[in-house]
């Protein structure tokens, strides 16, 4: 069995202000492909950016997270109940689901046990989806300086499953029906301080800072300064890894 491993409670709140919000259009394509719209399930839900963007579209969403002080920040929605459970084990009935969703936290599970919950809980036809990001994109020379502290100072602490992450998820086994990927991107406008503010989410650096007592970010920031004017907003590109499909009966 798996022991839960948190990376995030320590800065739920930061987490909560600066992640970035996935394409609404996403959503509806989800809501559009499951058989019905009565219950989802977000598994890892975080602050609940997921879980309220689904609840547009679904009846009811079920929002989950191992970790309590990322459940207290979840947005508060009337179609959204929120529970402290891991993703491998949850209350929910059997066939009771249609949507389960992942969204940038599939590859901190025990695979094999939460494939085996998802089976539980979907409907015959449920529909299942997970999806991750890596690097964001903004001009070349941002994108370099972006690539070289991600790789360099702060590469050390990345957790080991960050890697499963970076290949996209293609390395996990799915005992499920899967489809073939569609192309979905995150989109959005900031300006310097918000692109350092996302940065300061990373679990490298809060470990980095932990082990140091240095921010990483102080160095880094004064780097992109030299490409990126303090009030100047800019298009910020986050490419989606997806991997979905369904629970054949």
């Amino acid at each position: 069995m798996s022991t839960f491993k948190d990376h995030f409670s320590g800065h739920a709140n930061q987490y909560a202000k600066y992640r970035p919000s996935y394409p609404e259009s996403w959503f509806a394509t989800l809501a559009e492909r499951a058989l019905e719209q009565n219950l989802a399930w977000d598994v890892a839900t975080g602050s609940g950016q997921a879980a309220v963007a689904l609840a547009k579209h679904f009846q009811r969403v079920y929002a989950t997270d191992a970790s309590e002080a990322q459940v207290q920040q979840g947005t508060p929605d009337p179609r959204v109940r929120y529970a402290v459970e891991p993703a491998e084990r949850t209350a929910l009935e059997p066939a009771s689901v249609d949507l389960v969703t992942v969204a940038q936290a599939l590859h901190w599970f025990d695979a094999p046990r939460f494939f085996e919950e998802v089976r539980r809980v979907l409907k015959p036809g449920g529909v299942w989806a997970c999806w991750c990001y890596a690097l964001a994109y903004v001009s070349p020379e941002v994108d370099e300086r972006l690539l070289g502290f991600y790789d360099g100072p702060i590469g050390p602490y990345w957790p080991p499953e960050r890697r499963i992450l970076e290949r996209g998820y293609r390395d996990i086994e799915i005992p499920l029906e899967e489809w073939p990927a569609p192309e979905v991107a995150m989109a959005v406008r900031w300006n310097r301080a918000e692109f350092l503010g996302y940065l300061g989410t990373w679990s490298a650096c809060q470990r980095y800072e932990k082990a140091t007592g240095v921010n990483p970010l102080h160095a880094f920031s004064e780097e992109v300064a030299e490409v990126w004017p303090v009030d100047e907003v800019r298009d910020v590109r986050f490419p989606l890894a997806v991997r979905w499909g369904r629970r054949n009966p």
